[in-house]
């Protein structure tokens, strides 16, 4: 393998020169990991003879919300673990856009266990037959203690953080198999369902943590996972319509953002169903996707039909029997780009940190998940961290898509961010190099990306 360049090098300002392009590049076969080039590009009157790639900040779409990972509990409990120096450096590198860091600005949170923390548990587990109807025994100190203590010193850092959270399961005894795999929510126990997710929102609130956004169920149509739990479209629009919409409402929650379905680009028809409920969809703020299955154009179709739902992609994984280059390559083309030109304002990898052994997992749950950091013996950054660093670090939380021409051999996306940079990733997934101009506002910038090689784009505007 070819020496990796240290994580920890320097990264130098954006020129404030607008005629100045910085580049900063992460390639294949691991040359170079999200690293500054030492050359600048430059914006000139001359034409050239290479495909053009036009910018325009005339054209504008989705405000950006957001990128990052999920906090689960197993990432948690790795990261407190660190020795506290190590650990400070490590979430400023994380959650600041300065200096070296990259400038994550969305968490996703389980809301009790999901398939990566230890084991399972809800936040009102019971004996059996000793159902808790006035959720009594609701312990939010109940697993993944690591979680909100870790939050708080993430916020300290960073306090704009956003927090999405998200249930794998109910509680075993609301649910018809009396188990933390599969099964449904019992019909008697809607109303009490929606309680007890008021109760965590406000227990976090309570612990100076803020939730942005909620999904009632992960994967609703994954009754595989340990934990996880089935939600056919109808019966989640009746929870969201007669439950836990108005919960919200009546606790004083309705600044909390509600997003549906949380599954594959696959099944489109989940969401529309529900926004065909108007009734649901006075409650709704959007939808939430993940790509293990369909394509990514399935967001397109949703906004097309419900412009007013937000779009947030809120996971994909990476496993231990991939490679690097192959999976930048993916996910670099479908998670990041692809749903940022289908209308996704924030974009979330899933796990954010492993051992080297993909652990923890429940029992039952995914055991070969690679978090975006391996923590062992050193901490190791791996390919979602590059993905997500590519983003995160320069299009900041208010930044705005803008047009970039599609091209079909420089998957690309453009920003304009608060700041008033221009942002452009591009990717080249060919096998020899690519040379091509950005052009904007009459002037081009001659570059050429290496094969299989990803590269960000950032300069000034006049």
């Amino acid at each position: 393998m070819p020496e990796q360049t240290n994580p920890y090098d320097p990264i130098l300002p954006v020129s404030e020169d607008p005629s100045s392009v910085a580049v900063w590049l992460t390639s294949a076969d691991q040359t170079f990991l999200f690293q500054r080039q030492t050359d600048d590009l430059r914006f000139a009157d001359n034409a050239n003879d290479f495909p053009a790639l036009t910018v325009d900040t005339e054209r504008k779409y989705q405000v950006i919300e957001g990128f990052g990972f999920s906090l689960t509990g197993g990432s948690a409990m790795l990261i407190s673990r660190l020795p506290a120096p190590d650990r400070s450096a490590l979430l400023r590198e994380l959650f600041l856009p300065d200096g070296d860091g990259i400038g994550i600005s969305f968490l996703r949170l389980s809301i009790g266990a999901s398939d990566l923390s230890e084991r399972c548990f809800s936040y009102d587990d019971r004996p059996d037959g000793q159902p808790d109807p006035e959720l009594i025994h609701f312990d939010i100190e109940a697993g993944d203690l690591e979680v909100t203590p870790l939050l708080r010193e993430i916020l300290a850092i960073n306090p704009g953080i956003k927090i999405m959270a998200t249930a794998w399961s109910a509680p075993t005894w609301m649910k018809t198999n009396q188990s933390f795999c599969g099964g449904k929510l019992r019909p008697d126990c809607y109303a009490v369902y929606a309680a007890y997710l008021i109760k965590y929102l406000q227990a976090m609130r309570g612990r100076g943590i803020t939730v942005h956004a909620i999904t009632p169920q992960n994967e609703p149509l994954n009754q595989k996972n340990e934990p996880s739990m089935i939600m056919e479209a109808s019966e989640q629009a009746e929870f969201i319509k007669n439950h836990l919409g108005p919960a919200l409402q009546s606790a004083g929650l309705a600044d909390v953002e509600l997003f549906c379905w949380d599954h594959n680009c696959d099944v489109p028809e989940y969401p529309l169903e529900i926004f065909a409920d108007a009734d649901a969809r006075r409650y709704l703020t959007g939808s939430a996707w993940h790509l293990y299955g369909g394509d990514i154009s399935a967001l397109s179709e949703v906004h097309q039909l419900y412009p007013e739902m937000k779009l947030y992609f809120t996971e994909q994984w990476v496993g231990s029997d991939g490679q690097f280059g192959g999976d930048l390559m993916w996910h670099v083309k479908n998670v990041l780009i692809g749903s940022l030109r289908n209308w996704s304002r924030v974009v979330l990898e899933w796990n954010l940190a492993s051992d080297p052994f993909c652990c923890p997992h429940t029992p039952g749950g995914e055991a070969s998940c690679v978090g975006a950091l391996t923590l062992g013996e050193e901490v190791t950054r791996n390919v979602a961290y590059y993905v997500i660093a590519h983003a995160s670090k320069f299009v900041r939380p208010g930044s705005v898509r803008i047009y970039s021409d599609q091209q079909a051999s420089l998957p690309n996306v453009a920003f304009l961010t608060p700041a008033g940079d221009i942002v452009l990733i591009v990717l080249n997934d060919g096998a020899e190099p690519r040379s091509f101009t950005i052009q904007f506002q009459g002037k081009n910038a001659a570059a050429t990306l290496p094969p299989n090689a990803v590269a960000t784009y950032v300069w000034r505007t006049a």
